[in-house]
């Protein structure tokens, strides 16, 4: 006996994926629903070898289904959410409205998997920001080995964390560049993003961060430890999918290199590629459709008492998003509802 399953936004880049991750981690799912909103009503998406249509998300009866898996943004999860939840289906949410209310589990399965059993207090589990869930992977094993005090990231954000607009506009640009005719002016960035690079991601805010590097401290802290100071600078780069963290972390305690890289090795959804060769790394092209955290440019920071440099890089649509969501499910299922 398998699930009843919600996919809602499933004509989405993240939707999509969803779909893809469901079929090939075999989910055991006895019933399949695709929603999305009434202007993309009736659109095919496909399931394995099967298509579907997609459902009104305005007329759907969340009754006697088991899970939703949200990927439509946060005003229309703030209608649909608590209806789902009202009707005893477990909403999965990936944007972010969820995330830092209190009564809301936070969830990256390989760092706070018992958390998942706080989801009955609204039938609500949050999905994290793209680039917050592939640091925390990598951070919460070296953390458990040495207790991390302070972290400073940067990331390389690609386009598909906007979503199609976003990969759209980078095509065009691009295309633009080349033949100086068909002029393409930036709409979903503030400047263009073809063979530039942007650091702004999200609204500013009144101490000249923005939203996305408030996202990955705040989410840091409820994920991993409140105690971690966490600073962050967000670029958006132009790179269709992946997106690439350098990562500078302060232990309390003194962790080698050599040992760092054999507790990421050993822990769950990573993969070290670390050569001090030219190319003996990983870069966002070479993550996409993969599912693993790929870790690579392990050192010691000599700057620091207690410091390591990494690289981070992951398949946004997939870890930062659509994945992390069907792990989600898969704990769910296994640690709570034990239905597949």
């Amino acid at each position: 006996m398998g699930y009843r399953i919600v996919v809602a936004g499933a004509t989405g880049n993240v939707g999509r994926e969803m779909l893809n991750i469901l079929e090939e981690r075999q989910f055991p799912v006895d019933e399949l629903a695709v929603l999305a909103s009434r202007r993309s009503l009736g659109t095919e998406v496909s399931f394995g070898d099967k298509t579907l249509k997609t459902q009104d998300i305005e007329q759907f009866d969340f009754s006697g289904w088991d899970i939703a898996l949200f990927a439509i943004g946060s005003d229309a999860t703030k209608k649909y959410a608590p209806l789902a939840a009202a009707a005893n289906c477990v909403v999965i949410d990936n944007s972010s409205l969820y995330r830092y209310d209190p009564d809301v589990p936070l969830i990256v399965p390989e760092c706070n998997a018992d958390e998942i059993h706080g989801y009955s207090k609204k039938n609500i589990i949050a999905n994290p920001n793209c680039s917050t869930a592939q640091m925390v992977v990598a951070l919460k094993p070296l953390h458990d080995r040495a207790t991390i005090k302070r972290v400073v990231v940067s990331t390389y954000q690609s386009v598909s964390g906007s979503g199609k607009s976003g990969m759209d506009e980078l095509w065009d640009q691009t295309k633009a560049v080349y033949n100086p005719v068909n002029d393409v002016p930036p709409k979903t960035y503030p400047k263009e993003i073809a063979f530039n690079v942007i650091p702004h991601i999200d609204v500013f805010m009144e101490d000249g961060s923005t939203k996305e590097e408030w996202k990955m401290v705040a989410e840091t802290k409820k994920i991993i430890d409140p105690k971690i100071k966490v600073t962050a600078t967000c670029v958006r780069v132009p790179v269709f999918v992946g997106h690439s963290e350098a990562i500078n972390i302060e232990f309390e305690d003194f962790l080698d290199e050599d040992e760092a890289r054999d507790i990421l090795r050993q822990s769950p959804g990573i993969m070290v590629i670390d050569k001090r060769e030219d190319g003996g790394y990983v870069t966002p092209k070479e993550c996409v459709g993969d599912f693993a955290t790929f870790i690579s440019r392990v050192r010691q920071d000599s700057t620091l008492d207690n410091g390591l440099n990494l690289w981070c890089v992951s398949d946004n649509l997939r870890k930062g998003a659509a994945l992390n969501a069907v792990q989600i499910a898969e704990t769910l299922g296994r640690e709570v509802l034990k239905k597949g």
